[in-house]
């Protein structure tokens, strides 16, 4: 198979380094490939939405797998836009990622794939403009993946708490719901595998308080937690602010039944339990 990506941020990079050697050639796009030195492996092109280079379009055109995580923008998807026409002639595997932001505020309610999106701000608007604009150019055949809040080397609690940013932030009732990089990289090959599109919640199983995830953080570093901060007067920025106008269990039961994955890290005491003996936060 040829992998084709649309974005080599964390995610996707975390992917190839899990599954990379699924594949007999790996492509992708970076805004600016002369200011990335860890994509050893992977042959990198330039694409920043505006007109691909031939290049580009061609490996679209040749790729079996076409991994999409780029976010949309305010015009919308610049891939979708830009490349639509280099998708039609022959069917591939796409493997959209989206968010499970589109899923709004439940005030705490479970939710799943049948539960409709109401997407109230502009990101996650666009979010599921992005959904139907791939689920269109793929003819149907494309899976979208709604990742929670992402979590993994290099991007945790544990980082955050060693180098003195980490914040508990206390509002009654608010949940998030995470996932650990090397589920998202078994989800995203369970998606390949898979032969048919469809829409999958990539979440764990336990929607927890943010501060709970903190002080799981600290127990294990041996460190007095941060101290607690109401919502109300805590000083954040509105794009921070704004992640707290939506709670939501998200339900998982979908990923596990449907595309058989078994999550190496159920509940973020086991992703940061495994972080910490590799290393992490010390």
């Amino acid at each position: 198979m040829r992998l084709f990506i649309l974005g080599l941020g964390y995610s996707a990079r975390h992917f190839v380094g899990q599954f990379g050697g699924a594949f007999s050639h790996i492509a992708g796009t970076v805004r600016d490939p002369g200011k990335r030195n860890d994509l050893a492996g992977i042959e990198v092109h330039a694409f920043s939405g505006g007109s691909p280079a031939r290049e580009v379009i061609e490996r679209v055109r040749d790729a079996d797998v076409l991994l999409i995580s780029i976010p949309p923008g305010s015009a919308g998807d610049p891939a979708v836009t830009a490349l639509g026409d280099a998708l039609a002639g022959r069917r591939r595997k796409i493997v959209y990622l989206s968010t499970i932001g589109v899923y709004g505020d439940h005030a705490g309610r479970w939710v799943d794939e049948s539960t409709p999106p109401q997407a109230t701000l502009d990101r996650t608007r666009t979010r599921v403009a992005a959904e139907q604009a791939w689920t269109a150019a793929a003819r149907g055949d494309v899976a979208i993946l709604r990742l929670a809040g992402i979590y993994g080397p290099g991007r945790n609690a544990l980082v955050t708490l060693r180098a003195g940013t980490a914040r508990r932030i206390i509002k009654p009732g608010q949940v998030f719901n995470r996932i650990h990089a090397d589920d998202i990289a078994s989800a995203i090959m369970a998606a390949v595998k898979h032969s048919d599109g469809g829409t999958w919640n990539v979440c764990d199983d336990e929607p927890a308080p943010p501060q709970d995830v903190i002080a799981y953080a600290a127990k294990l570093m041996d460190l007095a937690p941060p101290p607690e901060e109401p919502f109300e007067i805590a000083e954040m920025s509105a794009m921070a602010r704004s992640f707290y106008a939506s709670s939501a269990r998200v339900s998982n039961a979908k990923l596990k039944h449907e595309l058989g994955v078994t999550l190496a890290h159920p509940t973020y005491r086991h992703g940061l339990d495994a972080l910490w003996h590799t290393g992490q936060g010390r």
